[in-house]
């Protein structure tokens, strides 16, 4: 691996906007790059170093899938009957078909029950209304649906975009899925994660709200201003109700990287086995038929962009993981797992060549080209460097 020019990246993505950058690469689970750009906080000069904590956001889905399949393994969990006999709250779900003349939602009965597989898949129907659906968003502004960033369950309390099984659009299913995995397991995602995967695996740096020691290593968000980059935080949630089984988790690269290798290897590393090699394949083929992922228009400029990774290409998604089905222009075979983070995280796990890596930024909105860009050059040379 050519360590001078996968650095190069890192610095190409600082002199282009970012505030700073941290990323590794693996091969059969042995490392053979770690780098890092930058400072963790503009106008302090504490730099990005590997054990940097970022905000991983929707990387987090990923581990709620896991944990959701281990309770699938033990049939405590079923991937397709009913979820709604676990959580009476997904029971009866509507779908908004629209508006009538007098802006009153038209709400009708979903055609089918939502189950685990829709919601680990994205195509339930929950989808993110504040983010990338302007009618749900429509519906929750008129109905005081307070934001999911609150961590109030009523925030998860919208009707469906359409029925489930029948698309897919991405949202808050894995959010749901988090719940189940309380519901059946009798104690929260975090401490459920704690024990099942993130200590087996040797995550010391990963959990729901951070340590001190992970506090004083914790990179800040950012935005761009006409002035340049500055630092930018959500609000605090003020009473908590969940943790975001989609989105609420903290980590490091190092620590994400072990949890990717765990699924690379089917399962199993350094000889501590959390799932089952069969789950994992299971986990990592296309879970959703004929149904494709398809781009994303933003509703809101502030905290995304419009995306779509792939151009022209057709993707699909596992449980819960994006599939490219074609070799992408930045040299990733077919097959291979991945997906982000709202303030540009991401991640990839290529089976074929044994190759993970993990990139990692802290800036809003998602898919900003200070991000996407430097992501993408970064993983062109590993490829490159193969």
């Amino acid at each position: 691996m050519d360590a001078a020019r996968l650095s190069a990246t890192l610095d190409a993505a600082v002199a282009a906007g970012l505030a700073g950058v941290v990323a590794s690469v693996t091969v059969d689970g042995d490392t053979v790059y770690e780098g890092s750009a930058g400072v963790r906080t503009i106008g302090d000069p504490t730099p990005m170093t590997h054990d940097t904590v970022f905000a991983i956001y929707s990387m987090t889905k990923a581990v709620t899938g896991a944990a959701a399949m281990q309770l699938v393994e033990r049939d405590q969990l079923s991937l397709d009957g009913p979820a709604a006999d676990v959580l009476p709250a997904l029971r009866d779900p509507q779908v908004l078909e629209g508006f009538d003349p007098h802006d009153r939602p038209v709400l009708r009965p979903a055609t089918t029950p939502v189950t685990l597989r829709h919601l680990l898949t994205h195509t339930s129907g929950y989808v993110y209304g504040g983010l990338w659906n302007g009618p749900v968003a429509a519906y929750a502004d008129a109905a005081g649906v307070p934001s999911l960033f609150t961590l109030k369950k009523a925030a998860l309390q919208v009707p469906l975009a359409f029925d489930p099984g029948t698309r897919w659009e991405y949202g808050t299913g894995i959010d749901w899925a988090g719940l189940l995995v309380e519901e059946v397991s009798g104690t929260t995602l975090g401490r459920y994660c704690a024990e099942h995967l993130f200590e087996p695996l040797g995550m010391r740096d990963t959990g729901f709200g951070p340590t001190p020691s992970m506090a004083e290593r914790l990179a800040s968000i950012h935005v761009p201003t006409p002035d340049g980059l500055a630092p930018f935080a959500l609000p605090a949630p003020e009473a908590p109700e969940f943790e975001m089984g989609g989105g609420g988790l903290l980590s490091t690269v190092g620590d994400y990287q072990r949890f990717a290798n765990a699924i690379l290897h089917g399962g199993e590393l350094d000889g501590v086995r959390v799932l089952a090699a069969d789950t994992v394949a299971q986990m990592s083929r296309n879970a959703i038929g004929s149904v494709r992922v398809a781009p994303l228009a933003t509703v809101n400029p502030a905290l995304t962009l419009d995306t779509d990774f792939y151009p022209g290409q057709p993707c699909t998604w596992g449980l819960s993981f994006l599939i490219n089905e074609e070799a992408t222009p930045q040299g990733r075979p077919a097959g291979s797992l991945a997906w982000a983070g709202l303030a540009n995280t991401y991640h990839w796990i290529d089976p074929v060549n044994r190759v993970s890596g993990v990139w990692a930024s802290q800036l809003f909105p998602f898919f900003h080209p200070y991000a996407i860009d430097g992501f993408r050059s970064f993983e062109t040379e590993v490829y490159a460097s193969l």
